[in-house]
């Protein structure tokens, strides 16, 4: 049976049309003002879209522009393929070539990007600018959408190999939606920071949100850790999603002044947080929720309920309704408290990766996803995320997580960000390498006899490098598998 749910954006404009969907610097969107703009660039788009199999590239930034343009592609039944711009032109032409876009729709920002893939790829390529040049041609507008249907694909950062297409259907956006909301609550006032690129799922996600829930999304074009802070502190956001990261910068730049009574949720992401900044959130009052998800469970799939954000400091929290997860250890369900990976299962989990079956069929083990992370659930149910299982060091036959580094050396005065990666060594195999970034002059046998006092011996870092910037996607989380290419700047004298 086919199962259909009413057009997002039509329904939304049509329920609530001078509800304000949007907000961009000083300027706002009411969802019938969205609607209007959104069939526009239907019509437009339509004159060079003539068939629903055609996949259309976007390499666009947070600006209102692309919000038209992701939702007018839904209106015309279009699978978008989500492009990040951080990337190279080799890496985005495999990924153009390997989803089959056949349409590229990009930002004048990146003109000299698009020039470089067309003579690649020979698609054509076509800006917003242009979009408005098109003739207005007549198209029939999807009353409904079909949940099984595709909605977009974006590619995973690629920690292993090449990077997989992530499908994701609009089911999968709509659970999503439905699960935060009953773990959350949905009030009268909500207003959702976006400061994460709308071409990662934590950003598409809230766009999503936004028009299911009746809610305006505060879209950032850049996260600036200073205006986030006095969005939070005016008292117009209710809700924003961040990374350790960009959470860390913030509390850095907030000094004495707290946020606002409304602002009611951090939904914080990204990985394990470290503990040192939480309990400088707890200190300033800063609803923190900490959360586990990724592009294949179409944002966060586990989110620690408010009532549980103090008691169980450090957990990701309980699945949300209607998802669930297990840890497999061994080919056994691991016992309370026992590491292993995580499994996900629930309507909001990708069917697979594009064109790829043979791995969608290791992915898959009876209906349960793997997830390629490390965690365990402790006896009352809630998950605790260890570490990526392609991050995990193994030397001397211990394993070691490096975020359970990188909390630590965090607790460290001055010490502003971590990032620990295993180094290949003759004797252990691997040896823990820990790379900071610090805001005074710091030694390495300060912190290493720091680590000594709080760590087991084989955990304690071989060597600390101090550098400029850690490499981070365009999510802001941290890579570590280029951590290494750091190297060349030397330890901490």
């Amino acid at each position: 049976m086919v199962e259909l749910i009413p057009n997002w954006l039509q329904q939304r404009a049509f329920l609530t049309p001078q509800r304000i969907g949007l907000v961009f610097n000083e300027q706002t969107w009411t969802f019938h003002d969205m609607l209007e703009i959104v069939n526009d660039y239907s019509s437009r788009l339509h004159s060079i879209i003539t068939s629903t199999d055609t996949k259309v590239a976007v390499l666009m930034k947070n600006h209102p522009d692309t919000v038209w343009v992701l939702h007018a592609l839904q209106q015309l039944g279009i699978e978008i393929v989500f492009l990040n711009n951080r990337l190279t032109v080799a890496e985005l032409h495999y990924q153009v070539k390997d989803s089959k876009a056949t349409i590229l729709l990009y930002d004048c920002d990146f003109r000299q990007t698009a020039e470089e893939l067309h003579r690649f790829t020979n698609i054509p390529f076509y800006t917003s600018e242009d979009i408005l040049g098109m003739k207005s041609t007549t198209f029939q507008i999807r009353e409904n959408f079909i949940l099984h249907d595709v909605c977009s694909i974006m590619y995973t950062s690629g920690t292993t190999g090449k990077p997989k297409g992530v499908i994701q259907t609009y089911g999968n956006h709509w659970w999503s939606a439905i699960g935060s909301s009953l773990n959350l609550g949905l009030h009268s006032n909500d207003a959702w920071l976006c400061s994460l690129p709308l071409y990662h799922i934590s950003g598409f996600s809230i766009l999503m949100r936004s028009v299911i829930y009746g809610i305006p999304v505060y879209l950032m074009e850049k996260f600036n850790p200073v205006i986030a802070n006095n969005m939070l502190i005016s008292g117009n956001i209710t809700i924003m999603s961040s990374v350790s990261n960009m959470l860390s910068r913030m509390l850095n730049e907030l000094g004495d002044n707290v946020y606002h009574e409304n602002f009611r949720c951090m939904l914080l992401g990204g990985g394990p947080a470290p503990y040192p900044i939480l309990q400088k959130c707890k200190e300033k009052g800063i609803p923190v929720f900490q959360t586990y998800g990724m592009t294949e469970s179409c944002s966060q799939i586990v989110t620690l309920a408010p009532e549980d954000s103090m008691e169980k400091l450090g957990s990701a929290g309980k699945p949300l309704f209607p998802a669930q997860i297990k840890i497999m250890n061994n080919g056994e369900i691991a016992a309370p408290f026992e590491a292993g990976e995580i499994m996900l299962k629930g309507p909001n989990v990708t069917q697979g990766y594009f064109n790829l079956p043979d791995v969608n069929e290791k992915a898959f083990q009876h209906g349960w996803f793997s997830s390629g992370d490390v965690g365990y659930i402790d006896d009352e149910g809630f998950l605790y995320v260890l570490d990526r299982r392609s991050d995990l060091i193994i030397s001397g036959g211990e394993n070691i997580y490096p975020a359970e580094i990188e909390a630590t050396l965090m607790e460290y005065d001055g010490v502003l960000e971590a990032g620990v990666t295993g180094i290949e060594d003759s004797e252990w195999g691997q040896v823990p390498y820990a790379f900071i970034v610090a805001d005074k002059q710091v030694t390495s046998s300060e912190l290493i006899q720091f680590c000594q006092e709080r760590l087991a011996s084989y955990k304690v870092p071989k060597k600390i490098i101090q550098v400029e910037e850690l490499p981070r996607n365009g999510a802001n989380k941290l890579q570590r598998r280029k951590l290494p290419q750091l190297l060349v700047d030397g330890d901490i004298s």
